[in-house]
């Protein structure tokens, strides 16, 4: 793996100048994902711990350390057990902790993977390899849970409404694949100008499947144990839910203070190179 075959991720600059890395310090980045926050890091010199519970990620991040072998440290675990994993390295104390909670652009374009609603695929949705699948939670929850979930985790309107046709639909047939969902969907709730009708259940039933949410809080809470003071911590998020947990933890925490009041946003030029940087928000705290 080279920089050339890795995609700059989004808020990259940002979020490496609000992390302030230098060389010689250490750094975790949470989200390996495709390399790109990690090699930015390797490139200025720094020291990187890389964690994702990918396999997938897993295999890049074992390629970008054959470049950087004395600098680069790759593990695959959930960053909810980020405080297990550094003392398992014997590792106390960490300079920075970047998590970019975006998913990444490999689970999107591979349709074995069953995260996108536009390739047919396995209704799979887990990031590691453990637990139920979409497929799992779709084909055997109660109506009533899964309106719950499509509501709470994808701010759907028309929770219930889709719930009801998803158990009707499984009543004759199971759903196995992307696209037999997204079409229930579609003919639930017919075209919306404002995106594809399934994109809402979709990042709803993703973040179930993977407990996004309850990983972030941990990740959050647990990263006062393993940064120096003076030490950062940098979240970059890309919906509602996920940024009002970080605001609202930045905010409240007696550990951390915010670096800026307002979070930092991808500018015009960014967007229109990558429409999916348009939701992202970056927000950081400096340890007390």
């Amino acid at each position: 793996m080279t920089a050339r075959t890795i995609h700059a991720p989004v808020l990259l600059k940002p979020a490496l100048d609000l992390l302030q890395v230098e060389a010689g310090k250490l750094y975790v980045d949470a989200t390996f994902g495709g390399g790109g926050h990690t090699l930015a890091m390797l490139e200025r010199g720094a020291r990187v711990i890389a964690l994702d519970q990918d396999p997938a990620a897993i295999e890049r991040a074992e390629a970008l350390a054959k470049d950087y072998p004395n600098a680069l440290t790759y593990v695959q675990a959930n960053f909810r057990d980020l405080v297990s994993v550094l003392e398992s390295l014997g590792i106390d104390r960490v300079d920075g902790i970047l998590a970019d909670l975006g998913i990444s652009s490999f689970h999107l374009e591979d349709p074995s993977r069953g995260f996108a609603y536009r390739h047919d695929g396995p209704l799979d949705m887990r990031m590691g390899n453990e637990g139920p699948t979409a497929a799992e939670i779709v084909n055997t929850l109660p109506e009533e849970a899964l309106a719950e979930i499509i509501f709470r985790y994808g701010e759907e309107r028309k929770a219930r409404k889709i719930a009801k046709a998803i158990v009707e639909a499984r009543r004759q047939f199971p759903i196995q694949t992307t696209q037999a969902l997204a079409e229930i969907i579609r003919q639930a709730v017919g075209f919306r100008r404002a995106g594809h009708p399934a994109r809402k259940t979709f990042q709803a039933l993703r973040i179930y499947v993977n407990d996004e949410l309850g990983a972030l809080k941990a990740l959050l809470h647990s990263s006062a144990r393993v940064l120096s003071v003076g030490g950062r911590l940098a979240i970059i998020s890309f919906h509602s839910l996920e940024d009002r947990i970080v605001k609202r933890f930045f905010r409240e925490s007696p550990d951390f203070e915010p670096v800026h009041k307002k979070p930092i946003v991808p500018g015009a030029a960014e967007v229109a190179a990558n429409p999916r940087a348009r939701s992202a928000k970056l927000r950081g705290g400096i340890r007390r």
